[in-house]
This record gives structure tokens, sequence and C-alpha cells, in this order.
């Protein structure tokens, strides 16, 4: 989700897995060398700070946003998302899936620049290594004026506008799209007499989005972060547009046990992250502590070499105040 604030733009995402893979938050400064499978090693970007495993001393982000304010989020696509064969070429720029945000986001300094690398861009199958397999992955792409969504499939890769600037998991944008003019109704109003002819006294505060999907699938998850998004009024001052922004995510966070998978798996929100693109400071929560922590990106040595990396801070904490 991306949200524009008078004075800020923020984009953030939910993590929704049955396990963690190790997250960290992770910046990379501008001479940190990117090694790509299938292109020349880069020497000096752009740098950038977001969450990712470490693997090997290589950053494999979730999202992340650079030092021009362009973020990127990656999420869950399966029986969509199609990866070329390594051996296709077309002269076409060819990378390896888990390679993308670095890629974009080390030369891109707005959403302009990342669509013509998109367009002319071939994601690749390459396992990271036998114990990392491909994600079948859709990423969203924000600026702080507009967001896009670039989706890999087996007729083409897509590059969409995305103008409620929302994305979930599977299906694919244009079936979201389609999807929320089934909502079309919602508003955050109290309802009037509507087509009755009488006035009408509701019962209750926030009728008006009678209707809204509660449950936790990637459709009706869409629909509530889109009505969200649209109806919440932003606060003044960075904290309370950070506070705010965790409010909003947290509509569409998924606590223990409420999803089961079929293997007897159990997802959860592992984090919730809040990306603040004009300042480069990436706050999140976790799962097991909602106290809201911030990663600066200019705090850290910006032409330095080496991954700076910051722990996710877990276990709950509970203050008494008598």
């Amino acid at each position: 989700m991306a949200y524009r604030t008078g004075s800020g733009y923020y984009l953030g995402r939910t993590l929704d897995l049955e396990c963690s893979y190790g997250e960290q938050v992770v910046v990379m400064p501008r001479r940190f060398p990117l090694v790509y499978r299938l292109q020349r090693r880069c020497e000096e970007h752009f740098a950038m700070v977001g969450v990712a495993a470490v693997r090997d001393g290589y950053p494999l982000y979730y999202e992340a946003v650079n030092e021009h304010g362009l973020a990127m989020a990656g999420l869950n696509f399966p029986g969509y998302a199609h990866y070329c064969s390594v051996g296709d070429e077309d002269g076409r720029d060819r990378i390896a899936p888990f390679e993308l945000i670095p890629w974009i986001l080390s030369q891109c300094r707005d959403v302009g620049e990342a669509r013509e690398r998109l367009l002319r861009l071939r994601l690749c199958r390459l396992d990271f290594d036998a114990a990392l397999p491909l994600t079948p992955l859709h990423w969203m792409l924000s600026d702080g004026s507009r967001s896009i969504v670039y989706e890999p499939m087996a007729t083409g890769a897509r590059v969409l506008d995305n103008p409620v600037e929302v994305l979930t998991n599977a299906p694919d944008f244009g079936y979201h799209m389609t999807h929320l003019c089934d909502y079309a109704g919602l508003r955050a109003e109290e309802p009037g007499e509507g087509t009755f002819g009488a006035a009408l006294q509701p019962y209750s505060r926030g009728m008006g989005a009678l209707g809204l999907p509660g449950d936790f699938s990637s459709a009706s998850r869409f629909i509530r972060a889109a009505f969200v998004r649209a109806q919440a009024i932003a606060p003044a001052g960075e904290a309370a547009c950070v506070g705010q922004f965790f409010h909003m995510m947290d509509t569409v966070a998924v606590p223990r046990g409420c999803v089961r998978l079929r293997g007897g798996e159990m997802p959860l929100t592992v984090y919730t992250s809040c990306y603040d693109l004009l300042q480069g400071v990436c706050y999140y929560t976790t799962y097991e502590n909602r106290s809201i922590r911030a990663v600066e990106l200019r705090q850290c040595a910006p032409d330095g070499v080496r991954l700076s990396v910051y722990s996710m801070v877990g276990g709950e904490t509970v203050t008494v105040q008598n």
C-alpha cells in the first residue's frame, strides 16, 4: 500500500508467511558490489534500505526504498508468475527474480525510469541455491507521485498503472481491479434513506461500509486495503503519519490461527513495514513486538562497501504503569 499525506509519502506491506527466514533490515551503501548471475558486476549504484534475508553475503530483498525515494515490494503470485529459460536470448536484460529489487533500485530514480527498465527485462528461471528455490512474485513500485505493477506472465510481462496504489497476492492485478467494482458503493459516511424513500436511523456506527469483506483472502484484503487507503485521514507530523499507516495496515494483518493450510501450516503477519520515501526511513513492527522501530538510510555511510544489517526486534513488551 502507498499512502500520501500533506508532507510525506509512504509505502508499506505485511509479510504473511508460516515461518520466518531470518528477515533483517539491511542498508546497502553505494559501493557494495552487486554481483548478478547473468549481468556485469556493478561496483557503484544508488544506496537503499529494506527488509531482506541475507544469504552468503547477498541481500534477498522483500522490499526496499532507494536514496531517491523509489520503493519496490514483491508479493506472492503463485499460478501466474512465469519466468523464462536462461537460454532465451532476445536482446533484453536478463536477471534472476531475486535480483530484481536491487537491479531496479540501484539504477532508477523514479517510476518512469523503472518502467523503461522493466519493459526491456527478462526474468530467468534461476534459483538462488538448492535450499532457496524461486518464489513466484509480482511487484509494486512507487515514487511519491504514482505507482505501477510489474507482472511476469506466460502471455508476456506487464507493466500496469496502479491508480489505487494497493497490491496483494494472486490473482493478477486486472482481476483485483475488476473485483473492486463490486464494492464501489462502500463509503465511510453513515447511510441515508437510499432507495427506500424513508429516513433511516442507523443502529450502529460504520454502516456505510457494510459489506466490506472481512476474510483473509488476497482478493478481500485488496478491497479492504483500497477502502482504508482511500478513506483514512492523515494527521499532522511524521510520527502521527507513521502511526496512522500502521493502523491502516492492521486491517489486513493475519493473526495466528486464523488461516490454516491443508498441510497444517498457519501463516501469520511476520512483520509489517512502512517506508518514508522522502526521508529514506524503514519503520517496522513484528508479530511479537508491536513497538515501531526505525532504520534510517542516511544514518549509515552512504559511500561504504559493506552492508549494515539490523536484526528485527521480537518479543512482546508490556509497560506496567502502576
